[in-house]
């Protein structure tokens, strides 16, 4: 039954109708000192990596250190190959960096619609920017492809958000969300 059960897992989800979906697992880089990881950040990718489902296409990192070797720790723990490679994407990093950390300030909170009242311009704007690099990767998946993308907040929030319209709680560091792309549109779903 265990055989049968893993064997169910790592065939590719298919929507009804038996149409095929793409999934991106997006996550936040663990724990930081400055632009590398800490090495309660390092002990925290590796712990996180080791409980990751798998089966991806294509791992992408913003080009960030702390998101690439949030990254690269993750794959390490993890185990196996990902037949796409490691890419960077520097699209699903926002330029404007220093007014998402001043609509912060404003807000007091890191959650889009607070950041949303301190900087309307911002987050429309920057999560439209953000969530066509996210359906960037998906479009770089085939039909039941996988990918697991490690990025930042509030910016992997707004970049759910300008995908999928929807708002999604701030994520702690390591934690994501997946975003699965199946007619007739998204499915999010939290995770740890």
């Amino acid at each position: 039954l265990a055989t049968a059960s893993r064997a169910l897992c790592s065939e590719p989800r298919r929507r009804l109708g038996s149409e095929m979906t793409k999934e991106v697992e997006l996550r936040r880089h663990t724990d930081n000192d400055g632009d590398v990881l800490s090495p309660d950040g390092v002990r925290a990718a590796l712990e996180i990596g080791a409980r990751l489902a798998g089966g991806y296409d294509i791992a992408v990192s913003t080009g960030a250190q702390r998101a690439t070797q949030t990254l690269a720790c993750f794959l390490a723990a993890l185990g196996e190959k990902v037949p796409g490679g490691v890419v960077v994407e520097p699209a699903l990093r926002s330029q404007v960096e220093d007014r998402w950390r001043a609509a912060y300030e404003r807000a007091g909170s890191g959650a889009l619609q607070a950041l949303q009242a301190a900087d309307p311009e911002l987050v429309e704007e920057d999560s439209a920017v953000l969530g066509a690099a996210l359906q960037g990767v998906l479009d770089r998946l085939a039909d039941g492809g996988r990918a697991l993308v490690v990025g930042h907040s509030p910016t992997n929030e707004a970049a759910v958000f300008g995908l999928t319209g929807h708002d999604v709680p701030p994520l702690d560091k390591g934690a994501g969300v997946l975003v699965v792309a199946e007619e007739p549109g998204f499915r999010i779903e939290s995770l740890d």
